[in-house]
């Protein structure tokens, strides 16, 4: 009997010694927001009742928000620089240099009629509009709003402010994934939730707001996948690392970029620079905007072979050390035209077309002179004369097409080329 009772009183104690992990803060352990309300309280940031429950269920109030946003923010000791002017609070308030503190800060503001209201319950919208006031300027969509049924509910001051906070997701949807409620009470559970996303979010608060006593970690280069561009089949690189900071396009990519202006080798030299533009913006195979249209690329010309003989062709040898973007930024690149030897020369049409010319002009002149030669002394030998002098004419065509100096390169304005980029080209996300 006495071994019975001592094994039951074991089970007992082992129990008792797990209920406060069920009950921490008057909620259970499967609670749907407990991870985060145990992170508040833990902190410091919003307090329980003399009970030490957390009453999750509970409405809360616009100062306690404010009290508990202000040491998410490190202002909860920020020096009072400014002179109260809500009707409604008086320095015998235990909140008043909260209010203060949250004025002074940017992130209290009162109502019409002057008066702060600091024990009326905050409304989703109202703390959506603050999420979205505190954070960093960010391009956003409606559409991103689009998952939700109920955002006919949103007040009209509210609706940029949440697209912008649903783009950072600082905002909640519970119970019902795709409802808002815009226009409800905001829960203790809830600010909860929204203030432990924000202490772990402090990279995304615009600076005015953060204290000195805890300045945000600055965040890390992460890369977030690999895209491509599809620009010229056989360029030895397709690829775009993209990274949380910057667009790398990867060393071995071709772009197709244009002459700034028309282009003759001959009147060039050694040193100068050559200006070429973007036709159209660059994007990814995926979608993703890597350049803008205009983007000017800047090369130098290091030398150029004039035409020789034999049908030798004029080249280019130029080095691309520049991107020039709308926006004025400057990236250094390095860079050559994608061609069999890295220079700019014209194509075998433009010096067939050269020793064809010649070669019809040598005929020509060879019909010439054989006609002349044969209708003088003997008109009925003009069939045989340009039987002769047509084929001679042709052949000396054809001979001093292929030993006199080759063509130089020209290009209009608007022609062209494709660039293959020697070293990875870094493009900050400013676009």
């Amino acid at each position: 009997m006495k071994k019975l009772l001592a094994s039951m009183l074991a089970i007992t104690m082992l129990g008792l010694n797990t209920l406060p992990v069920l009950a921490q803060y008057g909620i259970s352990d499967d609670y749907w927001a407990s991870k985060e309300i145990n992170k508040v309280v833990a902190d410091g940031i919003l307090p329980v009742d003399e009970n030490g429950n957390f009453n999750p269920e509970n409405s809360i109030s616009r100062i306690q928000f404010v009290q508990g946003l202000l040491k998410v923010l490190s202002n909860d000791n920020l020096d009072i620089s400014i002179t109260n002017t809500m009707s409604d609070i008086s320095v015998y308030d235990p909140y008043y240099d909260d209010v203060l503190r949250g004025q002074q800060l940017g992130v209290v503001y009162g109502y019409p009629d002057g008066t702060f209201k600091a024990e009326k319950n905050l409304l989703r919208s109202e703390v959506t509009s603050l999420m979205s006031h505190i954070t960093k300027e960010q391009v956003t969509e409606s559409s991103v709003l689009d998952a939700f049924k109920d955002t006919q509910d949103i007040p009209g001051w509210a609706e940029l402010s949440y697209q912008k906070a649903v783009s950072y997701g600082l905002y909640v949807n519970h119970p019902d994934e795709s409802m808002l409620e815009p226009n409800r009470e905001l829960t203790r559970a809830e600010a909860a939730v929204l203030l432990a996303k924000l202490s772990e979010m402090l990279n995304v608060v615009k600076d005015e707001y953060l204290g000195n006593a805890q300045e945000p970690e600055e965040p890390q280069e992460v890369v977030l996948g690999v895209e491509h561009l599809c620009v010229h089949r056989q360029a030895p690189n397709n690829t775009v690392t993209m990274t949380n900071f910057k667009k790398i396009v990867n060393q071995g990519n071709v772009v197709q970029i244009a002459f700034s202006e028309k282009f003759l080798s001959k009147k060039h030299k050694g040193g100068e620079i050559v200006n070429f533009y973007l036709p159209k913006d660059l994007y990814t195979v995926e979608g993703t905007k890597v350049l803008p249209e205009g983007t000017r690329f800047v090369a130098e010309i290091m030398d150029i072979q004039n035409p020789k003989i034999f049908n030798k062709k004029a080249k280019v040898n130029l080095i691309f050390k520049h991107i020039l973007l709308p926006d004025g930024a400057v990236i250094d690149i390095t860079g050559k035209p994608f061609t069999k030897d890295g220079r700019l020369a014209e194509g075998p049409w433009v010096t067939f077309g050269k020793v064809l010319l010649y070669t019809i002009t040598g005929g020509a002149v060879g019909s010439g002179v054989g006609l002349s030669m044969a209708f003088i002394p003997n008109p009925s030998r003009v069939g045989t004369a340009l039987g002769i002098g047509i084929p001679v004419g042709c052949t000396v065509g054809l001979i001093t097409g292929l030993i006199t100096p080759g063509v130089n390169y020209k290009a209009k304005q608007g022609e062209c080329i494709y660039l293959l980029l020697i070293d990875d080209v870094n493009i900050e996300e400013q676009l």
